[in-house]
């Protein structure tokens, strides 16, 4: 045995004693924020509170990654890291995106003559869609300062709305200096020449502030091509526009429960994966962000995980968003079947595929299957439908003996080992084979077709069960690949797709001490990195199984973590990092929004679409809680809610759409057919597992 054999399995035999001494509850989450009345969150600053974190929020021509670094008195640095996705640098690779990062030339405040350091100690910080910051201009707190942080909705700018209030009993001068710049880029590294990046300070100057008087001015960061000027911006109607898109995206799909921090979390997390859609001259696409991926499309980031949410949220930029990026990927097939590439970047005028085949075809065709069925058009079904049956015969075609399915890696893109054969991809292409019957069935294509498509994933479903099957330090679960010894994240990738062969020693797996660490899922049991992505999936599979108590109580503790802990208000991609600091690089991608969002609507609620007018509810109410509801849904072309109440004969379904209202009785987890517009008749599938 060598010896990192031993410490391997020394490493599994403390695992295991752990598991038996701590059991699979998750500490407390610490938090740092709190919840308000207003919808979001807050903080408020104490002296000696030392802090660093950072927040994106995105428009369709800009995005901003916010720092803001918290000294032990109070006085606040912050960073502006723009990123202008369709104004591309040479050679245009994914990561060639104008950047620019403005720090340390904030203007200068002069009360009574006499410049501010730092613009005074801050007292709070409040997030809902816009950033607010309060400080205190002088000891005594009698002027006060608030900054208004936000992206422009539609143009290339940001904007930083500042507000001075004279709350003393006696008059006031405020002055302002600086606070402008302005650089131009060598037009031979532009792709369309010469880019002007400017800050600016709108309506500068001194003035007198009388006890009771404010004074606004605000600072706008932009960018644009030499040759193109931006017309003029408006700050105040441009905030106007940032809230009404907040209020807008906070009222659809309205996630209702007794607990008040899924609730926000929820409506953050709609915002987040639906303002990172960006105007580009290929068309809407919406990118995951992160500073480093905009104007460009992944099967796994867009497909696999945002495009079976958009529909329910009835976001019609989210919606046209998706359906351009299927076209994108539709313009690949080939009659070799040689794969679609990964990624479509650079405003869809170039590929990447370095990772090889990832499973990519199996990607497209759980999400534009998905897709299709929830959002309930039967000509954007129609033309989806070739890109769905073209990815199915590309993954059967890469069957290998075993019936499971063949790639080069997975969504980690060789991170970390994935074999010849891995859990995810033959899992997504399962889905897909089960909602292109769905998708067909309501598209009238022929029965012999979809009755191939049903002996496949009868026939796959039974390889994932005898391939993947593996007891692994004491969990009968899944191997993830052919060689792989270790306990995987990804094991609750089945769950989601409604293969439960294998759920007692899966979630057992996901939440014991093996697997489930400070900030949820880890990748591999024994390594600290984790990506939110697993911990998401495995969240929704939790509820999809009927483990609600287990979900619920790890969903809290996550979402705790994420919205009201140290790195705020979002689900993250991955870390930890290397460089000692908690919550550095983990980036706030949108697709990972719209994961969290899914553990609610198919995990929680259990919906899954099974028609374009169609799905089956099932869900899972947490004992303890009286009710919950989902309201403004968007999906299948209508707007309807689903509220879930408790009965003393089990659970009572009120299904509203059009002033109509359909009740039903059921228990936890049964699943019941649903067709809207057909007179909302429940077919109830089958008794809870």
């Amino acid at each position: 045995m060598q010896p990192d054999q031993c410490v391997y399995r020394h490493r599994r035999l403390l695992l295991a004693i752990l598991l038996l001494v701590l059991g699979s509850t998750p500490a407390v989450s610490q938090t740092r924020w709190h919840l308000t009345s207003t919808g979001g969150i807050g903080w408020d600053v104490t002296k000696g509170d030392l802090h660093h974190d950072e927040i994106e929020m995105s428009g369709q021509r800009v995005s901003v990654t916010l720092g803001y670094t918290l000294a032990a008195d109070r006085t606040l640095s912050l960073h502006y890291n723009l990123a202008f996705p369709a104004l591309r640098n040479k050679p245009n690779l994914t990561g060639d995106t104008l950047h620019y990062t403005f720090a340390g030339d904030t203007p200068i405040i002069l009360i009574d003559g006499k410049p501010i350091a730092d613009d005074g100690p801050v007292t709070h910080i409040g997030i809902r869609g816009l950033v607010t910051i309060d400080s205190n201009l002088d000891n005594a707190g009698t002027v006060t300062l608030r900054r208004i942080i936000f992206p422009s909705v539609t143009r290339p700018a940001v904007f930083e709305n500042d507000l001075i209030i004279n709350h003393s009993s006696s008059s006031i001068s405020v002055d302002l200096e600086g606070g402008a710049k302005t650089v131009l880029t060598p037009a031979a590294l532009g792709v369309y020449g010469a880019y002007r990046i400017e800050s600016r300070l709108d309506e500068a100057g001194a003035r007198t502030l009388k006890p009771g008087e404010e004074m606004h001015f605000s600072r706008v960061f932009t960018a644009s091509r030499v040759d193109t000027p931006l017309p003029p911006l408006d700050p105040i109607s441009e905030e106007t526009a940032r809230r009404n898109l907040v209020t807008k995206l906070f009222a659809r799909l309205q996630l209702q429960t007794p607990d008040p921090a899924l609730n926000t979390a929820f409506a953050f997390a709609k915002l987040r994966t639906a303002e990172s859609i960006y105007q580009t001259r290929g068309g809407l696409m919406h990118s995951p962000g992160g500073g480093s991926y905009y104007a460009a499309i992944w099967a796994n980031d867009e497909s696999e995980y945002s495009s079976p949410f958009f529909p329910f949220l009835g976001y019609r930029l989210g919606d046209d968003a998706m359906i351009n990026a299927f076209h994108m990927f539709s313009r690949y097939m080939n009659p070799a079947y040689r794969p679609i590439p990964s990624s479509i970047i650079s405003e869809g005028i170039s590929t990447w595929s370095g990772a090889g085949d990832r499973g990519d075809m199996a990607m497209l065709a759980y999400g534009a299957g998905r897709f299709a069925l929830a959002y309930g058009d039967r000509n954007a079904a129609e033309r989806l439908w070739p890109l769905i049956t073209w990815s199915l015969e590309y993954c059967r075609r890469h069957l290998s003996p075993q019936g499971v399915v063949i790639s080069d890696s997975d969504e980690l893109e060789g991170r970390v080992p994935s074999g010849k054969t891995n859990l995810n991809t033959s899992s997504l292409y399962y889905d897909a084979l089960r909602s292109a019957v769905f998708l067909g069935r309501s598209l009238g294509k022929p029965q012999a077709q979809l009755d191939v498509y049903s002996r496949q994933a009868d026939a796959l479903s039974h390889a994932i069960n005898t391939f993947f099957a593996a007891t692994i330090d004491g969990f009968n679960t899944y191997r993830y690949s052919e060689h792989d010894e270790n306990l995987r994240g990804w094991i609750a990738t089945p769950l989601t797709m409604d293969l439960f062969a294998r759920e007692a020693g899966t979630l057992q797996a996901l939440f014991s001490p093996a697997l489930w660490g400070s900030d949820g899922v880890v990748t591999v049991s024994g390594n600290p990195v984790f990506w939110d992505r697993q911990t998401l999936y495995a969240l929704r599979g939790a509820f999809a199984a009927n483990d609600t108590g287990e979900a619920l109580t790890h969903l809290q503790f996550y979402t705790r973590r994420r919205l009201l802990g140290n790195h705020v208000p979002y689900s993250v991609e991955t870390g930890p990092d290397a460089v000692g600091i908690e919550h550095a690089y983990q980036r706030q991608l949108a697709g990972e929004s719209a994961l969290y969002c899914r553990i609610y609507t198919e995990g929680l609620f259990g919906i899954r679409p099974t028609g374009l007018n169609s799905f089956t509810l099932a869900p899972h109410l947490p004992s303890g809680w009286e009710t919950m509801s989902l309201r403004n849904i968007g999906a299948f072309g209508q707007i309807f809610d689903i509220q879930v109440m408790r009965s003393p004969h089990g659970l009572r379904v009120l299904i509203t759409q059009d002033g109509k209202t359909l009740s039903y009785l059921t228990s936890n987890g049964a699943p019941a057919q649903i067709a809207l517009r057909a007179g909302l008749a429940p077919t109830h599938a089958q008794e809870p597992r």
